[in-house]
């Protein structure tokens, strides 16, 4: 089993910044990516920015430019520098932590991120 763990959510003005942190353990080894997806109220979830084991990153189009995926000093720690913010941007943010198919990928709790204007 592998747990996910965020922290750093919270209320910001527009044009701020935050940095959010994702932390999995467990049985980590095969993770080969960890990600952060969002989930605005009556809207799908969707992919926010990847990172790879290798280090590769994608990001979504609407927060190229403002967002940086990056790792802690171990794979298994994330962080989500998130700069420029947006009322838009309010969501509740999800980490996963991806395995390679056909194995589960295992999410986190959540946490809430709202940018007022």
């Amino acid at each position: 089993q592998v747990q996910v763990l965020e922290s750093g959510g919270g209320l910001v003005q527009a044009g701020g910044s935050l940095r959010i942190s994702c932390t999995a353990s467990g049985r980590t080894f095969s993770i080969v990516a960890m990600g952060w997806y969002r989930q605005a109220p009556g809207k799908q979830r969707e992919l926010v920015a990847v990172i790879t084991s290798g280090a590769n990153t994608n990001y979504t189009d609407s927060v190229k430019g403002r967002f940086t995926i990056s790792r802690g000093n171990t794979k298994n720690t994330v962080y989500l520098q998130m700069n420029n913010l947006k009322p838009e941007d309010t969501a509740v943010y999800y980490c996963r932590a991806d395995r390679p198919p056909p194995m589960a990928g295992y999410w986190g709790q959540g946490t809430q991120v709202t940018v007022s204007s």
